[in-house]
């Protein structure tokens, strides 16, 4: 297991930050919750933009993988032409495509791109914008309990 702190997150957000606004511009924000949540309040704030959202989805019980996918509380994107979908991680991939597919059925013209921390390379879906190969369990500072 490795713990990733805040120190690493604030540095590795900035480069996030500055490759999206670069290389995509959006116009609104849609963190996965719960682990694509601080990356998009993040974000929302360094990007200065307003419209930061989240959906649901459930795909993992703690580290035990589910073989299902949930997907809801989906936003309505009518109104934007390219979100950021963020997330902590890409593990198998399945979770994002998932996303992806199902917001590109909704809102055919929105152009969308992926920003997460970590990736890994074996994934079934690539992040438009990554900062770190995962090669162990990865424990996010803001991962907090009542312990």
């Amino acid at each position: 297991m490795v713990y990733y702190d805040f120190d690493t997150f604030n540095s590795d957000i900035k480069i996030l930050a500055k490759r999206a606004k670069s290389e995509f511009d959006p116009d609104a924000i849609l963190g996965i919750a719960r682990g694509g949540l601080t990356i998009a309040h993040f974000l929302a704030n360094m990007l200065d933009i307003r419209d930061c959202f989240s959906l649901n989805s459930i795909h993992y019980n703690n580290t035990q993988k589910l073989d299902t996918i949930k997907i809801y509380n989906i936003p309505n994107l009518d109104k934007f032409k390219r979100v950021l979908i963020t997330d902590d991680i890409i593990d198998s991939g399945e979770t994002l495509l998932a996303i992806k597919d199902k917001l590109n059925n909704l809102y055919p013209n929105l152009q969308i791109a992926i920003a997460t921390i970590f990736y890994k390379p074996k994934a079934l879906i690539s992040a438009d914008f990554a900062i770190r190969e995962a090669n162990d369990w990865i424990e996010f500072f803001w991962e907090l309990s009542l312990d």
